[in-house]
């Protein structure tokens, strides 16, 4: 029979076939003549004791039938039930996974996006980097694929027990992603690699007569005896519906007030504001492969960084090894920072955020109460932002030492910011208890990184958008609004998935529960 089986290997050797069969005979103690096939089923960069890599395998021997994993393909899907299609608003992860798993269902959908397609919010997004020109409805936050298509692609989950991990991630592969991504331990897809997966999960969809409409912004639901029939659009238009997915993502903040006016309710939640922390990339290479970051050729490392401060969390958010920092705000007068990585990750910068945990508690007493308090301190940090940068999405920043030691920078080091830094007291620009706790936690990230505290690194602000301030609240079994039927909060800005994979499985559960009430 077959056997599983852990195998440790100098990186160098890892991507060798004969290497691998031969650690795995060793393994497995089975001469090699013996074995038919090794999978790998997963891998990890170790980096603790020396880099090597650790590969979970399965050992077929000759004589077993064991067929070969067949290659993911796109899902069939059966012809659509008669009636009103289910409206899927926001066309990201959650909203295009909740589409698919309605087709699955043959249940009929129907997407609107208030951005643009791909290539023309890649477009906009040049002008964007280029001279600071932001475009509310196409930007780092908004068009087809989501917040996620720019930003990495970042797929690890904690979320295993939500849904099917593997499933989505076999869809991604199906759709134009690479096969690394169901063994890698953190796989990532890459932002030059994402739009050609969105575009082709858009094409499957269109098989099973879902379409997808962009440039098409809700402003209204429409309500009847106390249910959702539909939406109306920007310039009009309403478009009737069987139920309404609200997939917005948790940088569309019109919409918590729409769903607010239809009689949606709303909670403030648990969130995390702070900075953005860039360093050279060959500094966090030699802190974390130490002498073997010289010896092997090696992936660019990453971190990641936790503490406690106060009672709250510091950690880095979306660390972004070989990547850039990029302009995310929706808002032509205010200032977000986020980070994205290509495939290559080969960027001569490494970037994270590292933010505080904040309380509804904590942002009452910054003068923020309510369900929407949250999201008023975004804004509030974001334009304060925007004017220590002095405009045109030029942002705030700081030399870390002496963000840490709240003086002033006389000059900055390189940075991939493409629309360009400006020297600020960035230390002031935050709430005292914030950049308290930050500076605390940078101090002792330091302990952990060698050289993280030089003089090279720099905080860059402001990092407000990690998740969503607000929870559109939806029942725990049907995920109904409680006090809307037929309304579906969905996803990040729904307040009920934090990444690409976790959204994508909040949309999968909420097309169920839609699938499961259809025609009622």
């Amino acid at each position: 029979m077959s056997r599983e089986l852990e195998l440790v290997l100098r990186p160098d050797v890892a991507g060798d076939a004969a290497a691998l069969r031969a650690a795995a005979s060793r393994a497995a103690r089975v001469p090699e003549s013996e074995i038919a096939a090794v999978r790998v089923l997963r891998r990890a960069l170790d980096a603790r004791r020396g880099v090597r890599m650790r590969l979970w395998v399965r050992v077929v021997l000759d004589g077993e039938a064991e067929a070969p994993p067949e290659a993911p393909r796109p899902p069939s899907f059966p012809a659509p039930r008669r009636g009103r299609p289910v409206v899927v608003v926001g066309d990201g992860p959650a909203g295009m996974f909740a589409a698919l798993r309605l087709a699955e269902h043959g249940v009929p959908a129907v997407i609107v996006e208030r951005g643009k397609p791909v290539q023309a919010r890649r477009r906009d997004l040049a002008e964007l980097n280029k001279r600071g020109v932001v475009d509310r409805e196409s930007n780092y936050c908004f068009g087809e694929g989501g917040a996620g298509t720019y930003s990495d692609g970042k797929l690890y989950t904690r979320a295993q027990k939500r849904g099917p991990v593997a499933w989505v991630l076999a869809q991604l592969v199906a759709h134009g992603a690479d096969a690394e991504i169901l063994v890698d331990a953190r796989p990532h897809v890459g932002s030059n690699r994402l739009p050609r997966v969105v575009t082709a999960l858009r094409a499957t969809l269109a098989t099973a007569g879902i379409a997808t409409h962009f440039g098409c912004r809700v402003t209204e639901l429409v309500i009847d005896h106390g249910r959702v029939v539909g939406v109306r659009l920007a310039d009009g238009v309403v478009i009737e519906a069987a139920a309404v997915v609200l997939a917005a993502g948790h940088s569309a903040r019109d919409v918590y007030a729409l769903a607010e006016r239809a009689g949606a309710t709303l909670a403030a939640k648990a969130f995390a504001v702070g900075v953005r922390v860039e360093h050279p990339q060959p500094l966090i290479d030699r802190a974390q492969y130490g002498a073997d970051a010289a010896r092997y050729t090696l992936p660019a490392a990453s971190y990641r960084l936790a503490t406690t401060v106060d009672d709250r969390g510091v950690f880095s958010f979306c660390m972004c090894p070989g990547g850039w920092i990029v302009p995310a705000t929706t808002d032509p007068d205010a200032i977000v920072v986020n980070g994205m990585s290509l495939a290559r990750r080969d960027s001569p910068f490494a970037n994270s955020g590292i933010v505080v945990a904040l309380e509804p508690a904590d942002v009452a007493a910054l003068g923020y109460p309510g369900a929407t308090g949250g999201m008023a301190l975004q804004a509030a940090l974001e334009r304060a932002a925007f004017a220590a940068g002095g405009g045109a999405q030029i942002a705030p920043a700081q030399r870390l030492p002496d963000f840490v030691a709240g003086r002033a920078s006389a000059d900055l080091p390189r940075c991939s910011y493409r629309p360009g830094v400006r020297a600020a007291r960035l230390d002031r620009e935050l709430p005292a208890f914030i950049g308290a706790r930050l500076r605390t936690a940078l101090r002792r990230f330091t302990r952990t990184i060698a050289g993280y505290d030089t003089r090279e690194a720099l905080v860059v602000g402001v990092e407000t958008r990690s998740s969503s301030p607000v929870r559109i609240v939806r029942d725990a079994r049907t995920c109904a609004s409680p006090g809307l039927a037929g309304l579906y909060p969905c996803g990040e800005g729904a307040g009920y998935a934090g990444g690409i994979v976790s959204a994508a499985l909040d949309g999968i559960a909420v097309a169920d529960a839609a699938a499961s009430a259809y025609g009622e």
